[in-house]
């Protein structure tokens, strides 16, 4: 015989854990006075911007060569190589 036969485990809720209610959901939130708390990682001052360029794909492969880092080393040999700014005038 060639039927499916129907599985028997059945799931049931374990009993050491809390019961969700409204009040467990309000505590989920921090607040320090009436101002809400943020977790995770702050904001940072001056974050860094997405920026879509095309490079040759040899030009990527040999920065992803040198290791881990590379996009970070990448950025630092951007900024020492930038032009210098132009004076208003």
């Amino acid at each position: 015989m060639n039927t499916k036969q129907k599985s028997s485990s059945h799931i049931f809720p374990d009993p050491d854990l809390p019961e969700i209610t409204d009040d467990w959901i309000a505590g989920a939130d921090l607040y320090n006075g009436e101002k809400l708390v943020r977790r995770g990682r702050p904001k940072l001052d001056n974050p860094r911007l997405l920026l879509s360029l095309r490079l040759p794909p040899q030009t990527i492969a040999r920065w992803k060569a040198s290791g881990p880092g590379w996009q970070t080393r990448m950025a630092e040999a951007l900024e020492k190589s930038a032009p210098k700014a132009r004076a208003a005038g």
